[in-house]
């Protein structure tokens, strides 16, 4: 099934909410725009600081109010606030094995068949670490979790804009001369587009990683709009992180379908970002219709608190989709996601096989 030619299913016209719910809960899905310093456990984060003297609330419910994000912040900037102190515990391998370990958990049992996690390395070397060994780190907890799950998992690690060009070109040559660990498949740039809004600063760093085999994915469009993604095009990423409002420029719109570029769309994100008013005005379904490929994700599980079930919920329920498009949108992502062609055929048809099996789906 086409993502951007889902036929509208007459079954799919009424689901009630628990029905509803109960078949995006069951679902199998994929997840490709998931940040881990975004997705930490409250209560981890709470050991953290605790055994590393971070200063950072000692409660539960203090932690999780740090933790999660407001419902909608000003802009960009405000919400990347949230980030501050997960980064703040996040700073030694055995933490970083940790919270890779628990994000692992936590999508295995959302049905969450594959994922692609990234980070920022760089912004995790405050205690020595180097940026190879950040990326170690990750990999191990991440596959350790893995092990004996439902579920694949694939790393991006991501650039930032902040950081000097020179920085993230001596990342990239630093994984190239150490070996690239088994799982990390891509590169990302992201970071306030406000403060940094060229791209092209970084396309050393971009470069060299596309000519070691990584893929390449760029954060545009939290801030300034379709001319923000033109932008990013410059450096040929293969997906962009968010973009929803490209839907603004129809020329834009007719360039990311002749370049086959994906946009990895989080509605709920894009609201607490102020992109979008409300999940309601969120022009995902208006860009599938116009034949852009998207994903959908949730950015963020404890920033954005919120489940991939729950984002699959709300862009029917919210947004407009019909049942069938959010499956065609589902099992397309495996076409976006950055991993070996073996890996994605086979979950291709596992993905089929739970399709045919499901009534919802296919009218039996």
């Amino acid at each position: 099934m086409s993502a951007t030619r889902a036929a509208y299913h007459p079954l799919m016209s009424e689901l009630d909410p628990r029905t509803l719910r109960a078949l995006a809960g069951a679902m199998p899905k994929a997840e490709l725009h998931l940040h881990l310093d975004g997705s930490l456990r409250p209560e981890t984060a709470l050991e953290i600081a605790r055994t590393r003297g971070v200063e950072a609330p000692r409660t539960y419910a203090g932690m999780r109010g740090v933790l999660v994000g407001p419902e909608q912040s000003e802009d960009q900037a405000a919400l990347l606030l949230a980030f501050d102190l997960p980064i703040a515990l996040i700073q030694d391998a055995a933490a970083l094995e940790r919270i890779a370990a628990d994000l692992v958990e936590d999508k295995a049992a959302d049905r969450v068949r594959y994922a692609e996690i990234r980070w920022a390395p760089l912004l995790h070397t405050d205690r020595g670490l180097t940026g190879p060994q950040v990326v170690e780190a990750v990999a191990r907890g991440a596959a350790r979790a893995a092990a004996g799950r439902d579920i694949e998992v694939r790393l991006i690690a991501t650039l930032m804009r902040s950081h000097a060009p020179e920085r993230n070109l001596a990342f990239v040559a630093d994984m190239e001369a150490h070996g690239i660990p088994e799982g990390l498949v891509a590169v990302d740039l992201a970071g306030q587009e406000a403060r940094f809004p060229d791209p092209g600063l970084h396309r050393a760093a971009i470069e060299l990683a596309r000519s070691i085999g990584l893929h390449v994915t760029v954060h545009a469009g939290e801030w300034g709009g379709a001319a923000q993604v033109r932008r990013a095009l410059a450096l040929e990423p293969e997906r962009i992180a968010h973009g929803p409002l490209s839907i603004d420029d129809p020329t834009l719109v007719a360039e990311l379908i002749s370049r086959g570029t994906w946009l990895d769309l989080c509605p709920t994100s894009n609201v607490q970002a102020s992109i979008v008013p409300t999940l309601d005005a969120h022009p995902l379904r208006r860009l599938l219709h116009a034949g852009v490929r998207v994903t959908l994700s949730t950015d963020d599980l404890t920033v954005s608190d919120v489940t991939l079930t729950e984002e699959y919920v709300r862009a029917v329920e919210r947004i407009g989709l019909t049942v069938p498009e959010l499956w065609a949108i589902d099992l397309a992502a495996l076409d976006a996601a950055f991993c070996d062609a073996a890996t994605r055929q086979r979950l291709r048809i596992e993905f089929r096989a739970w399709a045919a099996s499901v009534p919802e789906l296919t009218g039996g």
